[in-house]
């Protein structure tokens, strides 16, 4: 056991997110994001929520300043904004979240799919959680201690 890591941090998150530098990625995605087809490491939440997780993570991981847009969402599809989709809730609880762990806001910023599944593919990893919200994938880069 070690002082000030948050429980849901396990040892093995731990260490990715140690190993990880300046510039790398990280994503943080939805029980329905195909993870293991990206080839990157992949790690298991089954029962949480990437609300909750994000929370924990951020209090460990420095979000890069030198960029303009450290957070990036995975965006709408065309047919579902056709169908009458709006803005996911759980957009809003993230943006949150991530202005409430740093010293400046940062506007989460939204890829396409093909976007976000080449930029996971390159990530160091991918946190699949529990979450069953639509749209609830997340890539975080990953900054330096100041």
């Amino acid at each position: 056991m070690l002082k000030g890591i948050p429980k849901l941090i396990s040892p093995e998150l731990l260490k990715i997110l140690c190993e990880m530098g300046h510039g790398n990625e990280i994503a943080i995605v939805d029980a329905n994001y195909p993870a293991e087809d990206m080839g990157a490491r992949v790690i298991r939440y089954p029962g949480i929520g990437v609300c909750e997780l994000l929370t924990e993570v951020l209090k460990l991981f420095p979000l890069d300043h030198i960029v303009d847009t450290p957070a990036y969402v995975l965006g709408l599809e065309k047919k579902d904004i056709e169908a009458g989709m709006k803005t996911p809730p759980i957009w809003a609880e993230m943006q949150n979240i991530i202005n409430a762990n740093n010293d400046r806001d940062i506007e989460i910023g939204v890829c396409s799919r093909q976007e976000f599944y080449e930029r996971s593919r390159k990530a160091y990893a991918i946190i699949q959680t529990g979450e069953e919200a639509l749209y609830a994938d997340l890539l975080l880069v990953k900054g330096v201690i100041k």
